[in-house]
């Protein structure tokens, strides 16, 4: 699934935006966690936000470390994506029984980037197990002023 950060003005925005976001959804998807989770591919959260100097991007990803991240862009892509490993082995000597366990979770996540973004400066920070992402804009952005229309 890609998520795009685009100016959100115009009608072209709209005109471009409806036929993908109709075909990225999962109608019959009843099960996507349990099965996603089972699997250990796991795709977090993430908050969007825009200011006028920049986007942030906050992937929800708890658990993870700071060198498990892998964050690239492409060709006006953004791909954050993670992998984790663990092993866990017991043994006892007294009833003859030993477990050993083994996980591995991974998640990608890409986003298309808007043609106003510097993307030699993008920053990111993993802390509490929230990795914020700030992708600075060429140029400031100025507040539009909402205009309203009244109905006759």
């Amino acid at each position: 699934m890609n998520l795009s950060l685009r100016p959100t003005t115009g009608l072209s925005r709209f005109l471009s935006d409806w036929p993908s976001t109709l075909l990225d959804r999962d109608f019959f998807d009843i099960e996507s966690d349990l099965t996603r989770s089972r699997l250990g591919v796991n795709v977090p959260s993430v908050n969007i936000r825009e200011t006028p100097k920049e986007y942030i991007l906050e992937v929800a990803a708890p658990g993870l470390e700071r060198k498990d991240f892998n964050i690239e862009v492409d060709n006006h892509t953004l791909s954050i994506s993670a992998e984790k490993e663990e092993q866990k082995e017991e043994k006892s000597e007294d009833n003859g029984y030993s477990r050993k366990e083994y996980s591995f979770n991974s998640f990608t996540r890409s986003f298309t980037l808007p043609d106003d973004v510097k993307e030699n400066n993008i920053d990111a920070k993993y802390d509490n197990g929230i990795l914020k992402v700030t992708v600075p804009k060429a140029k400031e952005s100025t507040a539009k002023t909402v205009k309203k229309i009244n109905v006759s």
